[in-house]
């Protein structure tokens, strides 16, 4: 087994893969999963809207908006409709950079993450702490002189400064071109969140990567000097959808003008 791989700490991509009900995961994954799912029970129902809203916004680029490019940072481990699926049932051309760095989503993404042959499917093994790394490495597959989606759910709290983070959407989307977007989620102690407090202290002090909330105000700021579309900075689960509740993770999609 890869030397990088932990199977005795619960890691994110595993566990959110528990909530969504996958089999890749170990029993410590389970473990922490069940008892963070005790502090915050709708933990679960952020893991499903999250994806739910990636199906929406990748089908809204790849269809309305016309884009053809996706670059997905934070992979996380493969389920059901990921990007390249939903980009490529109406793009068939379209292409696709997934970045993580974590072995077990590498091993499974190399093995799964198989696209349409008329598009492109790649991966990239980088760090979001890096942006100029993923750049140099998605300008090899891309062609970053055209319109890139920019895909950060659930990443960027796992930057727990806020500048650094403001730091790496701002290089990230300095390399892409008018016509581009930004597509991100991130969670908060808001929406009726405040019971994630005490979720995440646990996760913090038995799992690995660290996390944070944040709120409204810092999340807008990671979209200065972008068009927020309509319907703005809301609830995942209701952006572009009319959802019976919220949960307490933002999303927006943003257009580089």
């Amino acid at each position: 087994m890869n030397d990088r791989v932990r199977t005795d700490i619960a890691h994110n991509a595993r566990v959110w893969n528990y909530w969504l009900g996958g089999k890749d995961n170990y029993p410590v994954d389970r473990t922490v999963g069940e008892q963070v799912t005790s502090l915050y029970p709708s933990i679960g129902e952020v893991a499903r809207a999250d994806r739910a809203f990636l199906g929406r916004a990748v089908g809204y680029l790849a269809g309305e908006a016309g884009v053809r490019q996706f670059l997905d940072i934070g992979t996380g481990l493969p389920t059901a409709d990921n990007t390249h699926e939903v980009a490529q049932r109406i793009a068939p051309d379209a292409r696709v950079v997934y970045v993580d760095n974590d072995p077990i989503v590498l091993t499974h993404a190399r093995a799964l993450l198989t696209g349409a042959p008329e598009g492109v499917t790649e991966y990239v093994d980088a760090d979001a702490h890096r942006p100029e790394e993923i750049v140099a490495a998605a300008g090899r597959i891309l062609d970053l002189d055209r319109p890139v989606a920019v895909m950060m759910l659930g990443i960027l709290n796992f930057v727990l400064d806020t500048e650094e983070a403001r730091s790496i959407v701002r290089t990230l989307m300095a390399a892409v071109p008018s016509g581009s977007h930004l597509v991100l989620t991130h969670p908060t102690l808001e929406l009726g969140g405040e019971g994630n407090a005490e979720a995440m202290d646990f996760w913090n002090a038995h799992a690995t990567p660290p996390i944070t909330a944040r709120s409204r105000a810092e999340v807008e700021s990671f979209f200065e000097g972008l068009e927020l579309l309509e319907p703005g900075l809301v609830s995942c689960a209701s952006w572009r959808f009319a959802a019976s509740g919220e949960v307490a993770q933002f999303g927006a999609v943003a257009r580089k003008p």
